[in-house]
């Protein structure tokens, strides 16, 4: 079975103009990205998918493959469609071009989960948002998911799913991570379907697969990221390769005071005595 991985990359973005060429300790983001898919070991190869001669000239630059698509592909769904028409494959993995921290273990999950004797037409991955991260569930930008006993999806919303109805009661929310592995008839009958009612509200296109009842399993796996949607994403980032994590769940952010003692290794020898001695 021969699995590639597609990353759609735009130049344009209201946000951050130019996102994918940002600069992110000395490498274009695109090219960070595209070096993480590489290193998922159940790829067959992985080629970027953009509207700009300079997304793919950087890629290219770097060693990678990029491909010409259409100025008219209104999201990365459609430069996905673009490329199965161009290179084919069995299963086309589509990840966001602004994931530099992406995991590739959770790409190879995927392939796997691909792969299997009852394999999904559609799969997506997720991650359970921790206790400590509670106020981020009602966070619309966050897409959260429920799935059934066999871990098929039953519905996404930018809306805190479950609703808790009775104080007290434990529940474990799951965000959705926007990568998705796509059989070709599952893609094909996805770039055929008009843009559902619950796609048009939530403004979410992996709805339009539901309401047409296409089946999309989810993947549990660790949280990556975070993606890269603004300055302060870009900033985070940046920290994080550099070894600092600026975010509020940092445990960094919780230390106050450091107190340690020198023995000497610290110092140059001297002594120093005050007034009393």
């Amino acid at each position: 079975m021969r699995i590639i991985a597609v990353i759609p990359a735009r130049y344009s973005s209201t946000r951050l103009p130019g996102k994918p060429l940002l600069d992110i300790l000395g490498k274009p983001m695109i090219v960070r990205v595209y070096e993480k898919a590489r290193e998922a070991t159940g790829l067959h190869d992985v080629v970027v998918a953009t509207d700009d001669l300079r997304i793919k000239d950087a890629v290219e630059k770097a060693g990678g493959k990029a491909i010409m698509t259409s100025h008219d592909c209104e999201s990365g769904s459609d430069r996905l469609l673009e490329v199965a028409k161009k290179i084919s494959a069995d299963v086309y993995i589509n990840i966001q071009g602004d994931e530099p921290l992406l995991n590739p273990k959770a790409i190879d999950r995927l392939c796997a989960c691909m792969q299997e004797e009852k394999a999904p037409v559609v799969a997506t991955l997720a991650y359970p948002i921790p206790e400590e991260g509670a106020e981020r569930v009602s966070d619309p930008n966050l897409v959260k998911v429920v799935f059934d006993a066999e871990g098929n999806a039953l519905y996404f919303s930018r809306s805190p799913i479950p609703y808790v109805r009775d104080a007290g009661t434990h529940v474990t929310y799951y965000a959705h991570i926007g990568v998705y592995a796509y059989r070709k008839e599952a893609l094909e009958r996805f770039g055929a379907l008009p843009q559902s009612s619950l796609e048009h509200i939530e403004k979410l296109e992996q709805l339009r697969l539901l309401q047409a009842g296409i089946p999309i399993r989810v993947l549990v796996t660790e949280a990556f990221g975070p993606g890269v949607d603004t300055k302060e994403d870009l900033d985070r980032v940046r920290a994080l390769l550099a070894g600092n994590d600026l975010s509020e769940s940092s445990p960094k952010k919780k230390i106050s005071l450091i107190v340690t003692d020198v023995d000497g290794v610290l110092t140059d020898g001297s002594l120093f005595y005050g007034e009393e001695g």
